[in-house]
């Protein structure tokens, strides 16, 4: 039971600290703070206590917790490279308002005065792929093994939020997107990069996370 206790905090943590990263980007956008401020005090703390509960899971021998935070991170990397695939694609053909991750990388090294650089473009393509493990971590505690297709929902919920979120009111396409052009390419571009991305990550996490349970199963461990 105590044993229990205490994998449910990690876990709790680790949803907190994974939960951060990929709402930076709205906040910054909401004038709350620059990226690059909230980089430095948020961004890169979150990630390093999220490395450090990993390791604090080895030295605990808490494998299942460890397990399904490591295929979250392998799984939500994989299902941003799908969703990069689509996105890619819809942006050459006039799907998106810019190149996103060269965008975040700009904002993140506070370089919009002067555009993009190697450094700025590693910086927002390594801040793109977080995201994506972030996103992949959260789903893999939550849910545990889940399914695909439960993926593809989550997915499409993660794109809703973004093409709500601040972030296209300030790149000037409104809700949706649907002031960008004839009103449906960026809608179409997100919804379609966002299956990809859910798709993806989901059937990792199934294939990997048998007979891990899911957030609630470890409440009711608890709690019982």
């Amino acid at each position: 039971m105590k044993q229990d206790k205490i994998k449910l905090i990690i876990i709790a943590l680790v949803l907190g600290l994974a939960g951060i990263s990929p709402n930076l980007f709205s906040a910054a956008q909401a004038g709350y703070a620059s990226l690059s401020h909230l980089a430095t005090h948020l961004l890169i703390p979150s990630v390093l206590l999220i490395f450090v509960l990993i390791w604090m899971t080895h030295w605990l021998a808490y494998k299942d917790v460890k397990r399904q935070i490591l295929t979250g991170i392998l799984a939500g990397i994989v299902g941003t490279v799908g969703l990069e695939i689509v996105r890619e694609t819809g942006f050459r053909l006039g799907g998106m308002p810019g190149d996103m991750p060269k965008l975040l990388g700009v904002l993140l090294l506070n370089r919009f005065a002067y555009g993009p650089n190697v450094w700025s473009n590693l910086a927002g393509w390594g801040y793109h792929f977080w995201n994506g493990a972030s996103f992949g971590i959260i789903f893999s505690l939550l849910l545990g093994r889940g399914k695909p297709w439960k993926g593809v929902i989550y997915g499409l919920l993660v794109g809703i939020g973004f093409m709500v979120s601040p972030a296209t009111k300030s790149l000037g396409i409104g809700v949706f997107g649907l002031q960008f052009k004839d009103g449906y390419q960026f809608l179409t571009t997100v919804t379609l990069a966002h299956i990809a991305f859910g798709g993806g990550m989901g059937w990792v996490i199934y294939r990997l996370n048998t007979g891990l349970p899911d957030i609630f199963t470890r409440i009711k461990a608890v709690f019982k």
